[in-house]
């Protein structure tokens, strides 16, 4: 699978100095509270984007569902669901930081599998011998024992998958790369554990979540935004740029290893441009003067339509620009008698526009699936 890295190149050093500046900037954007409110709504919108790679449409409405157990009863339905679930739970698991360190190593990538695996029902692990058609079960976090075919590539022989893994993590992980480089290497260790295939089934799953957790261990990525949903939107580009790269060594002029360099640079650039994407999306929409205009204008709608009582902008504003705030605090923010702010802010927590804890913890901005498309547009659009 050599060559691992590609050649220095100024413009794939450029978008990864261009991906630091933004995504740091992005970061420091919002409340610690705010930002962590968000990052539940983008883990799900990253699930739904790594459903639909798969060819899995799982409607938000049916994510949001699922994790909180309202399960549909039609078996495939509710397999999606319990699918989509899983990815959350696993993504979740490594933003608190509970999974092995480093990302970088076969312990990381197996523990990915099994986790995400193991939360699947029965009926998704089972997958069809590739020669013989038989139905083999899958083993969460067991490595392929199989020959597999994917599309023209044909993946590394099962012996051998320790061998390519123990390469791939030193590779990836030598002390002599700088930050850059290693940003870099996150694109091209994308390629390349994707061309090991080191599972029978859940590689491209696992690859993302790799990805994400990568991008975050080098103060990259967060929970603000997903390389997923830029993937997503431009999936035949993303899956043509996967092969281009399979392809073996073009001649003299395409690097020393016996894949094409060519093609491992175009993936990386492919893939860094769409980091920058994303994260320039999420910055569009995050934007605070932008994003309190979209919900004020919803907020008006709503109580004209009688379906939110009046007092209701300033507690949804004050989640938005302090993070969270005591409960206590909601008859100086609507100016009005204590009786009448307390079922303001009751009516707000249970539509979900408002969330706490308890009774007397403080509340902060929930993000019910009806209203995401008001007040976060184009978050869940599949197509560019």
């Amino acid at each position: 699978m050599e060559p691992l890295l590609p050649d220095d190149r100024q413009e794939l050093e450029d978008l990864a100095t261009d991906l630091v500046a933004k995504a740091n900037t992005l970061a420091g954007r919002l409340h610690p509270v705010m930002r962590a409110s968000v990052g539940d709504l983008v883990r799900s919108m990253n699930c739904y984007y790594s459903n639909l790679i798969e060819g899995h449409n799982t409607l938000p409405i049916d994510i949001d569902r699922a994790l909180n157990d309202d399960l549909a009863k039609e078996p495939e339905r509710r397999n999606l669901q319990l699918e989509a679930r899983a990815h959350i739970e696993v993504q979740r698991m490594i933003d608190r930081g509970e999974a092995p360190s480093p990302v970088v190593s076969a312990d990381f990538i197996i523990w990915t599998h099994k986790n995400f695996c193991g939360r699947l029902p029965e009926e998704l692990l089972v997958v069809e011998h590739p020669t013989t058609k038989d139905s083999i079960k899958l083993v969460p976090g067991e490595l392929r024992k199989e020959h597999v075919r994917v599309g023209r590539h044909i993946p590394a022989d099962p012996a051998d998958l320790p061998a390519f893994l123990k390469r791939f993590a030193e590779a990836y992980s030598s002390p002599h790369l700088s930050r850059l480089r290693k940003i870099i290497g996150v694109a091209a260790s994308h390629h390349r554990l994707a061309w090991i295939h080191p599972f029978l089934d859940g590689n491209g799953r696992v690859t993302r979540l790799y990805s994400h957790a990568l991008l975050r261990e080098l103060d990259v990525g967060s929970e603000l935004w997903a390389v997923s949903r830029g993937l997503a939107r431009r999936v035949a580009d993303y899956k043509a740029h996967l092969q281009a790269g399979d392809e073996p060594r073009r001649g003299d002029l395409d690097g020393r290893g016996n894949l094409t360099m060519a093609g491992l640079i175009d993936f990386c650039k492919f893939f860094l441009t769409t980091c920058v994407d994303q994260v320039d999306f999420m910055a569009g929409l995050l934007e605070p003067e932008e994003l309190l205009r979209r919900m004020e204008i919803w907020t008006e709608e709503e109580i004209r339509a009688k379906r939110l009582p009046k007092g209701s902008w300033p507690l949804l504003r004050e989640a938005v620009m302090a993070g969270e705030y005591a409960r206590g605090a909601a008859p100086g923010l609507t100016g009005y008698e204590e009786r009448q702010a307390r079922t303001v802010l009751n009516s707000l927590i249970e539509k979900g526009y408002l969330a706490s804890s308890t009774t007397r913890s403080p509340v902060k901005l929930g993000f019910p699936t009806a209203v995401v498309d008001r007040w976060f547009p184009r978050l869940y659009q599949p197509a560019a």
